[in-house]
């Protein structure tokens, strides 16, 4: 007769399950911060000097991709296959396209709408279950995929804004309305949300290892970079006068925040919260943050800014988000699978070569 099996302590259960240490929140927390703080900067930058925003972002993007390159190094090491090396230039071209728009959506829409856009990705969870769910309600994710719509529908009509807030009662009238975007307006930082969403997924199913994923993305930003040289050149040569080179030679603080925290320690942080928080970019729990953060950098800039219209439009935006990518937990075997299919990616047993690229 065999023995029952000892019991475990408590202690060893409590080593055994998974920990998120407060540090690493403070630091994704504060990693956000400083991103959506360099957003905000570029937006006030770029508006003021009338500079071609797409130009500018390339020139951030050279620095950066020296420092990727220089703090990766992916020629050392082990040798990448081309398996992984051509979906991964293919990914920087998808990165460029997201620059351009995310970049014409930011100037057309404001640095809140573009934020927010970049949540779009969640419909990727969509149609991820669509194609390759089982066990999903579809219902739930077309309900979420409508209340995501309505959330981007209220936001491009100004309820995020004091004077267009259809339940706020102003006593000074000199404050003019300010005119809503529009959806029309708003399909750009929408579209640049689903690609962004897209080049993740895409980074995600090629890179084993985290090791990897560095490596690869380095790779990722120095193709994006040379994707979009010719892209800044036409737009500079249309838009912007012929000393708008020269401009960008002097180093202002949204110059150095965007490559810094826009760019360099944005994907540190995010590829912490995803590996050791288990927070995906696309989740209502990143979407929290963010909102947090936002409403701080609204106040701070002494923009049109209505909290209540802004709190409610978010909220629709996290329960769209919620339910589009949620799954039968019940039914599933490990974490990671939920975390991974809840930003869009695609089941783990499909081959490399059915994505998308």
């Amino acid at each position: 007769m065999m023995s029952p099996k000892p019991a475990i302590p408590d202690d060893r259960l409590a080593r055994s399950s998974p920990v998120r240490p407060a540090p690493l929140q403070v630091i994704h927390i504060l990693g956000n911060s400083m991103r959506i703080w360099s957003v905000y900067s570029l937006y006030r930058y770029v508006s003021t000097q009338e500079e071609s925003i797409v130009a500018f972002i390339f020139t951030c993007l050279v620095p950066a991709t020296i420092i990727f390159l220089v703090l990766q190094k992916p020629w050392k090491g082990r040798a990448l296959p081309n398996s992984q090396v051509v979906p991964t230039v293919v990914n920087g071209g998808i990165m460029a396209l997201y620059y351009v728009l995310w970049g014409k959506g930011l100037l057309a829409c404001g640095p809140l709408l573009a934020l927010l856009g970049e949540y779009a990705g969640a419909v990727l969870g969509v149609l991820s279950a669509a194609l390759y769910g089982r066990n999903v309600n579809l219902f739930k994710k077309v309900g979420g995929l409508a209340a995501m719509l309505l959330s981007y529908y209220l936001l491009s009509n100004g309820w995020a804004t004091r004077t267009s807030f259809p339940f706020y009662s102003s006593g000074a009238e000199e404050e003019v309305p300010v005119k809503a975007v529009g959806m029309k307006d708003m399909v750009v930082p929408l579209t640049a949300g689903i690609l962004s969403a897209l080049r993740r997924v895409i980074a995600r199913r090629i890179s084993l290892k985290n090791q990897l994923k560095r490596r690869l993305h380095s790779i990722t930003v120095a193709s994006a970079t040379c994707f979009l040289f010719p892209v800044a050149m036409w737009d500079t040569i249309l838009g912007s006068t012929s000393d708008s080179i020269v401009k960008f030679q002097f180093p202002s603080w949204a110059y150095v925040s965007t490559i810094l925290f826009g760019i360099v320690f944005a994907f540190y942080v995010d590829n912490l919260a995803e590996e050791r928080l288990h927070i995906v970019f696309s989740s209502p729990r990143h979407l929290m943050a963010t909102s947090c953060c936002v409403i701080l950098m609204e106040t701070l800039y002494g923009f049109n800014f209505s909290v209540l219209g802004f709190l409610l439009c978010t909220a629709i935006l996290g329960f769209g988000i919620y339910q589009a990518t949620s799954l039968d937990r019940s039914k599933r075997g490990t974490p990671l699978e939920s975390h991974e299919l809840s930003n869009g990616a695609f089941r783990t047993d499909l081959p490399v070569t059915s994505l998308p690229s």
